[in-house]
């Protein structure tokens, strides 16, 4: 099945520079002795089943034999900060570009780590509504979840990149309408008032979810069809307005040179097709197979009608962050400060 997607999104999916500036064999998260290598992969919660299920196929390739990984995962925002601060890392997937530009301007990543075709970006999704099974409340849109007595689960932006995300769909949804900023700040104000948890990351806003908070978990498409393949019993509705969810990797400067060829591994048709099983929407495009706990297995990635992009309709997230994140002045930060939802 081949699907068309929008021009913005298919300017950015051929593949990935190599990097330069791969250290010698030993680098921040291992060493390669006698032909074994240890890799150190630190990302954001949401895709660890997915690497791990890529990193299988990567051990039966003549690159991939033999090495072995130590992961960490968690919020995207406290992973950049720990990298930062020094916890050992050869490749890092996070959900956020401005959690690489942070490595970047420590000198621990390349300043041209997103100069190739993708921009650096290895794998992607779309902001999708969460509900309970039946969808009890007829939860269609983002209109619907700011009515009154809809409680939202969505993660904590001071350190979630997965909520980032969910919050600029909501803002997007009111600016795509022709709707005015005074509009979109009414809106997400009400969201945050509708707010019912707010975790700390993605996965934890799922169990948050699952564990009975709330009426609708804004979440990715793709977190959602792994609950429901892994025996969550909820619906998800994909908005007819939503957000391109990129997410991006990079090896580091002193990595082992192992960490660029799982990079180049990454980024081919056989582990996109990994990541579309595990209900990321692949680079590509391209699904010939069906994906579990999509809502069509058959057609598991259906085209929304309108799908924004924060490089595109919003100058990209050094932008997006000092407008609507800065730590005082951003129009989020003042909503959460204003609603208590912080």
């Amino acid at each position: 099945m081949s699907m068309t997607w929008k021009a913005a999104v298919a300017g950015s999916v051929a593949a990935l520079v190599a990097l330069t500036g791969c250290g010698t064999s030993g680098g921040a998260g291992g060493s390669s002795e006698g032909g074994a290598t240890s890799l150190s992969l630190v990302g954001f919660a949401v895709p660890e089943k997915a690497n791990k299920d890529i990193q299988a196929a990567w051990a039966k390739t003549d690159a991939g034999k033999g090495v072995t990984w130590k992961t960490s995962y968690g919020a995207s925002g406290d992973q950049s900060r720990a990298v930062e601060s020094g916890l050992d890392a050869d490749y890092v997937h996070f959900s956020l570009e401005g959690d690489v530009t942070r490595l970047v301007e420590a000198g621990l990543v390349a300043e041209d780590w997103n100069a190739g075709e993708t921009k650096g970006i290895v794998s992607q999704s779309v902001v999708a509504l969460v509900v309970r099974k039946g969808n009890p409340k007829n939860i269609q849109g983002w209109d619907d979840i700011v009515k009154p007595g809809v409680g939202i689960v969505t993660p904590n932006p001071g350190s979630s990149g997965s909520a980032r995300w969910n919050i600029m769909a909501a803002w997007n949804h009111v600016i795509a309408q022709g709707g005015t900023e005074a509009e979109a700040t009414a809106f997400v104000t009400k969201f945050f008032e509708n707010a019912v948890a707010l975790p700390g990351s993605g996965r934890e806003a799922t169990t948050a979810f699952t564990s009975g908070n709330g009426d609708v978990l804004i979440s990715y498409e793709n977190e959602a069809i792994l609950a429901r393949a892994n025996g969550e019993d909820f619906d998800y509705v994909v908005p007819d307005d939503t957000l391109l969810i990129e997410n991006p990797g990079a090896v580091l400067k002193d990595a082992d040179p192992k960490a660029q060829r799982w990079l180049d591994f990454v980024l081919t048709d056989e582990a996109q097709a990994i990541f579309g099983k595990d209900g990321f929407r692949p680079l590509s495009g391209e699904v010939d197979y069906d994906v579990e706990g999509a809502n069509d297995p058959s057609n598991p990635f259906p085209e929304p009608k309108d799908l924004a992009t924060i490089g595109e309709d919003y100058d990209g997230w050094s932008a997006v962050n000092d407008t609507f994140f800065d730590e005082e002045n951003g129009i989020i930060t003042k909503i959460q400060a204003e609603t208590g939802k912080q």
